[in-house]
């Protein structure tokens, strides 16, 4: 059974790239484990492999008494003698078992030990593999199917594509061949150690790295991806010279490039932006196909409103919002989009509620217009100081005038409580009823006209 092991222990080790003196250590440990549990527990056992004879000796230690009380830990000096003649009572005998049979249960403990080690060696070899190799596309096989995960063949090991990394409505079969990110690597042994990914945004940055040799020289930069794997994506691209169109490099020849990405993920629809520093231009270039009107940036607040033309509305939020959630979180910031014709009514609306505070004139209102000052709310959620510096009033006359627009709008509130159809509650609500009827643009329609706002 222990014989002839030096064969076995080579293969093993060019096999699974193990450390040959890892599975010696590890065959020494079983054996002794097993030893103690044929021969008892108490024992003092040594296991060595012997690389000459290709075999594993076990050695026992027992002190040399006059008489043995435990035969596990002793040995009679009469006993002793015939193995060294030379020894003596109170020395420590150490004497070599032959060792034929260890048993079914001893047996079965060795050979647990030594897959137990061996598994614990083989997670240290593939995460000393893998462990530089995280965000790299991995190429493998499909093997087998568990629990909605996916077990990738990738050679030397398997990986796991969670069910939670999976592109939707896309089926595997087994021995598919499948590309995916290796999104993470445990060191651990008692779970999958290599976990796939094809829905991380970084799946989709580096499959244009792998078809765009611009990207990958790095004259082309993806400043930033987004996804809703499956059905839509955007990267944001900058060039660092300036004769190369970073679009353009993307696309390819005849859209060869981003074509060969779009296959890769199953149809998911790839908008390629041109990225710049200025808000405005970056959120104009994000909600195309759509065209913009205008952009107000708030960048204390990281808030942009964006008009667009009224039949361009549907069309810049998108199906179910798609559009501008994505272009929300490609910048980072907070997106407001609104037609030109719901815009201009605001504007009027705001000026006309400014007129109708108390004490407010037409030139007052022009100069908290042009201070930033656009309605009656606006001017009661003041603070005195602003407007002190925006119209030249000391402090008195500034909160008079504050106090005067919260009195105007708390007015129209409880006009609106008491279900009065006020001109401007009219006109709202007629807006409303128009916006359901309108017709929506067939590209990218949401089925929803009016205002959209979407956080980052």
């Amino acid at each position: 059974m222990l014989s002839d092991l030096r064969r076995i222990i080579d293969q093993i080790s060019r096999d699974k790239g193990i450390d040959r003196a890892l599975l010696i250590e590890a065959l020494e440990e079983a054996v002794a484990s097993a030893a103690k549990k044929k021969y008892g527990q108490r024992r003092e056992i040594e296991v060595r492999f012997n690389e000459d004879l290709g075999e594993v000796e076990v050695f026992q230690f027992r002190n040399v008494v006059e008489e043995v009380e435990d035969e596990q830990t002793e040995v009679s000096l009469i006993d002793a003698a015939k193995l060294d003649p030379d020894v003596q009572l109170g020395d420590e005998l150490g004497s070599k078992m032959e060792i034929v049979d260890l048993g079914r249960i001893a047996a079965q403990s060795a050979k647990q030990v030594i897959i137990q080690r061996m598994k614990d060696a083989e997670s240290g070899v593939i995460f000393d593999m893998y462990k530089d190799r995280k965000g790299e596309v991995i190429h493998g096989i499909v093997q087998r199917f568990e629990r909605g995960n996916i077990i990738v063949n990738l050679g030397r090991t398997d990986a796991i594509l969670p069910s939670s990394e999976q592109m939707p409505r896309r089926s595997y079969r087994q021995g598919d061949r499948i590309r995916a990110l290796l999104l993470d690597v445990r060191e651990s042994s008692r779970d999958p150690q290599l976990v796939l990914s094809r829905t991380s945004n970084e799946f989709l940055v580096k499959l244009f790295d792998m078809e765009v040799p611009e990207v990958s020289d790095g004259i082309v930069t993806i400043m930033n991806a987004v996804r809703e794997p499956g059905v839509r994506g955007k990267i944001a691209v900058s060039s660092s010279e300036s004769d190369v169109d970073p679009v353009g490099a993307c696309v390819g020849m005849k859209g060869s490039r981003v074509q060969n990405v779009v296959q890769e993920l199953q149809g998911e629809r790839i908008d390629i932006v041109p990225w710049s520093p200025d808000p405005a231009k970056y959120v104009s270039n994000a909600l195309a196909p759509a065209m913009v009107s205008m952009v107000i940036v708030d960048e204390d607040n990281k808030t942009l409103q964006v008009v667009v033309p009224d039949d361009q509305l549907s069309l810049a939020i998108g199906r179910g919002g798609q559009n501008v959630r994505l272009a929300s979180q490609l910048l980072g910031w907070r997106i407001d989009v609104c037609s030109e014709l719901k815009y201009n009514k605001s504007i009027e609306d705001g000026y006309k509620s400014l007129l109708q505070v108390a004490g407010v004139r037409e030139n007052l209102a022009d100069a908290l217009y042009e201070s930033g000052i656009s309605s009656a709310q606006e001017l009661a959620d003041a603070v005195v100081e602003d407007i002190v510096e925006m119209v030249g009033d000391d402090s008195d006359a500034a909160l008079t005038l504050i106090n005067a627009a919260k009195e105007h709008c708390a007015t129209v509130m409880d006009v609106v409580a008491d279900g009065e159809e006020t001109p401007e509650v009219t006109e709202v609500v007629e807006e409303a009823l128009e916006a359901e009827d309108a017709p929506v643009a067939e590209d990218e329609a949401s089925g929803v006209e009016g205002e959209s706002s979407v956080e980052k």
